[in-house]
């Protein structure tokens, strides 16, 4: 079946789904939450430096340098430095993991049981190694006495140069490594690798802050994740690609990858709300973006080409609490947004409820928050200032996510040196295309966990050697890292006798208080992935919430009785703009 290109047209226009031209009023510095320096920890120490600091000027021609600065703050103890951050009112934030059990942490992920695995970089952005060389590795961090700390940490696997990712898939996790897409597994139960296998390679390593990142499981049963312009180039499935910077997916057994859509910039986030909306974030004043479209669909059309994913924040600035922040360009703004992990839990108040971004800028010493708003089919980003800040000049937040229980973990690169590139007047470029100084640290690492004071934390659902039905019961659980894992356990396992159970949650029309029905939008996706979407889709099409009935259209087999379907239950005149614009997708495909 096929839609005509005025059809099309009209479905994409302005009118159809309320997008806003970017000129459009949005919310001012009204809706920043100032943070103020904490007053009485101890003291910074300064030092002369044993490398000069470039020090660029703001408001001058890009690159322009004053003199440079010669003295540095000294390194805090982990604990001294906790006292420097501040957050939100209403939270708390709590020292979890340091140096010298971690180093230079720069991915994480949970596991099925709970338990964090970080990715480690010594190697990171200069020194990459031959293959088997490197200083890198995957470890796993537990509080076993659950009193607040990590108190073991277990090695996984070694030998790695510059990990950048990890995501869990068929019975051990995904590594971005090297430039290539690692399997590793543990087949004895020692907690340690034994299993490797290279998925396939190509992505870029010239700019090694411009290689992929940010993997995280999508609700379609594949792999997405981002690369800044560093690019792909390389064959997978039997297929060549090439391609730069933006997002990304591929199946998780490496046969299949699929570029997405191009970002307008060096690409550092990747968030993935609970009704499957993909945002992010990139370098040089982008902190939101929102992929409307996969390039898939205008390639489809003759004479079409997708356009780049821009920023829809309201305001690029970024609100430190210290004058100690050294950026190379951007000044005063974004310039090094990472992360935009979407809260997806329940711990925080309701107004967080898969609606507020994360965005790290490790240059200002701050996390950002920002309210994602939706308008018909379009989404706009609140710029709400800093949601956790620190004046100590060598913390540098660079990731925050949503942990199991269901607070917001953050890494602190914890460097003095942030910069990447360009290279600065009187220093030499290294071949990971970051300038050289002894200055960038190899020792530190802290990970820190932010909690609502009267926030209730996520119930733990026992996944590992659980039965099917304790699976399919956890799809319902208040965290999305949970439903995740439970729904890829369910799709691995393959067996579609959780079909009657799955299609029971399917019709439940209950709807929360942000208008989802989490359980039946990860049994329609379950269903997907097993192969066995029924006539439960199709009565889905007509769900109270219309994050369900998206699902619904979305699931549905590509056949000519789903697009009857669709035009009979009214997707195509449905109230909520992202609704239509699933069924029209389908309808074209």
């Amino acid at each position: 079946m096929s839609v005509s290109l005025s059809l099309m047209r009209f479905f994409l226009s302005p009118a159809a789904f309320g997008l806003l031209p970017m000129a459009a009023a949005l919310a001012g510095p009204a809706d920043v939450r100032p943070l103020q320096a904490r007053t009485g920890p101890a003291p910074f120490a300064y030092t002369n430096a044993p490398d000069v600091l470039p020090n660029y000027v703001a408001g001058a021609k890009w690159g322009t340098q004053a003199d440079p600065i010669r003295t540095m703050q000294l390194p805090m103890d982990p604990a001294d430095s906790a006292k420097r951050m501040v957050v939100q009112p209403g939270f708390s934030v709590s020292l979890w993991a340091s140096e010298p059990e971690i180093v230079k942490p720069i991915a994480m992920a949970w596991d099925a049981r709970g338990r964090l695995w970080i990715a480690e970089t010594r190697d990171y952005p200069n020194e990459l190694q031959e293959p088997g060389r490197g200083r890198d590795r995957i470890r796993i961090v537990e509080d076993t006495n659950a009193d607040g700390r990590a108190d073991r940490f277990t090695v996984f696997a070694e030998d790695l140069s510059i990990p950048t990712s990890l995501c869990f898939a068929n019975g051990g996790v995904v590594v971005l490594e090297r430039g290539q897409t690692l399997f590793l597994a543990d087949t004895n139960g020692d907690d340690r690798a034994d299993e490797r296998r290279v998925l396939f390679r190509g992505w870029g390593m010239g700019d090694t802050h411009a290689t992929a990142s940010n993997l995280r499981p999508g609700l379609d049963q594949w792999i997405w994740g981002t690369v800044g312009y560093s690019g792909f180039d390389g064959e997978v499935g039997g297929r060549r690609l090439k391609f730069g910077m933006g997002v990304f997916r591929f199946k998780s057994d490496g046969s299949a990858l699929e570029f997405i859509r191009s970002s307008n910039n060096n690409t550092w986030g990747l968030g993935i709300t609970e009704d499957g909306t993909i945002l992010g974030s990139t370098a040089n004043r982008n902190s939101a973006w929102y992929m409307a479209m996969p390039n898939r669909f205008y390639e489809a059309v003759r004479g079409w080409s997708a356009g780049r994913m821009e920023p829809v924040a309201d305001s690029e600035a970024i609100y430190p609490i210290t004058e100690k922040v050294r950026q190379v360009d951007q000044h005063h703004h974004y310039t090094a947004g990472a992360g935009s992990a979407i809260y997806t839990a329940r711990a925080f108040p309701e107004e967080f409820w898969n609606r507020v971004s994360f965005v790290a800028e490790p240059t200002g010493h701050l996390l950002g928050w920002f309210r994602m708003e939706r308008k018909g089919a379009d989404y706009r980003a609140v710029n709400l200032g800093s949601f956790l800040a620190s004046d100590d000049e060598w913390t540098a937040p660079i990731i925050a996510e949503v942990g199991p229980d269901g607070a917001l973990w953050v890494v602190d690169w914890y460097n003095y040196i942030v910069q990447h590139n360009p290279v600065p007047a009187g220093f030499q470029n290294g071949k990971g295309n970051a300038y050289e100084t002894v200055l960038r640290d190899k020792r530190h690492g802290r990970i820190y966990r932010v909690t609502h004071t009267q926030g209730t934390p996520t119930r733990t659902p026992q996944l590992a050697g659980a039965t099917p039905a304790d699976w399919v019961a956890a799809l319902r659980t208040d965290n999305q890292l949970w439903r995740l894992h439970a729904q890829r356990l369910l799709v691995e396992r393959g067996q579609p006798d959780v079909a009657p159970a799955l299609r029971t949650l399917v019709a439940d029309p209950a709807v929360d208080a942000v208008g989802l029905n989490v359980g039946a939008i990860h049994a329609l996706w379950t269903l997907q992935g097993l192969k066995a979407v029924g006539p439960e889709a199709v009565t889905a099409l007509r769900h109270p919430s219309a994050a369900v009935r998206r699902a619904a259209v979305s699931v549905l087999p590509r056949t000519l009785e789903s697009a009857q379907a669709l035009i009979a239950a009214g997707a195509l005149r449905d109230a909520d703009g992202q609704v239509r614009l699933a069924a029209l997708l389908a309808l074209a495909e």
